[in-house]
């Protein structure tokens, strides 16, 4: 039976007086992709904010690797192996390609031995991404939304994520390149990295995952294996067009 990674428990978020997160519990087991489904303003990006301390959380506790993180800061919580990206890409527009996925790295020491290994996985990100190296010199904010998208994955593997957080990886993304990132998310998957994924495009998101979660109003109502809910006819006729 494969490890729990992550464990989320109780999870309350409030923003002033609109209670956003309502007791939010749900786990994410090593080598799965979990997806969280719901509609906008459900919580789910709420929810990974909650996780990565980006946001208070009113009350709860998060367990990452078997370690308590509710009150890490984001930071280590990076250096941890717990790595998020985020909705919007949110690169560094005047800065490099190159220059944004060495801030990827930015946690991992500078001993000689894990320069060598940054380099390394900085080649694993261009053998993911090849356009990546074609544009190292590009600045970032001149790339398209594809490619930025690309950029903000590519920046996260730079920090060697144990489990990967993704929110919204296909918004504003043609339908194309929407099959692209889904292909490169259950690619990363494949080679070991956890991901939780947060997505608007449900079929895409349950056809990628194992499981899944349906939030509505800050609270999970559903969840289950991601095929069994594809069938589901509430979650077909909320989701998935009917």
């Amino acid at each position: 039976m494969a490890e729990t990674l992550l464990k989320v428990e109780n999870l309350v978020v409030n923003y002033g007086a609109i209670r956003a997160l309502r007791d939010i519990s749900f786990e994410v087991n090593e080598g799965e992709i979990i997806t969280l489904i719901g509609a906008n303003g459900a919580g789910k990006s709420t929810t990974l904010h909650a996780i990565s301390n980006i946001i208070k959380k009113t009350s709860g506790t998060v367990t990452f690797n078997q370690r308590d993180i509710s009150s890490v800061q984001p930071d280590n919580i990076v250096a941890s192996g717990l790595v998020q990206v985020p909705e919007g890409r949110r690169i560094f527009a005047n800065l490099t390609v190159r220059d944004n996925l060495e801030m990827g790295a930015y946690t991992r020491s500078g001993n000689k031995a894990e320069k060598i290994a940054i380099r390394k996985d900085m080649d694993k990100v261009f053998d993911t991404f090849p356009r990546l190296k074609e544009r190292l010199r590009q600045l970032a904010g001149t790339l398209s939304g594809g490619e930025q998208q690309m950029l903000a994955m590519g920046r996260a593997l730079m920090a060697k994520p144990r489990l990967l957080l993704l929110d919204e990886p296909s918004m504003g993304l043609a339908p194309i390149l929407v099959d692209e990132i889904f292909s490169v998310i259950k690619g990363i998957n494949e080679t070991g990295t956890t991901v939780l994924l947060v997505e608007q495009n449900a079929y895409k998101a349950l056809a990628a995952a194992s499981r899944a979660y349906i939030l509505e109003t800050g609270k999970i109502v559903k969840s289950g294996k991601a095929s069994d809910l594809m069938k589901d006819e509430a979650v077909k006729a909320a989701y998935l067009g009917g």
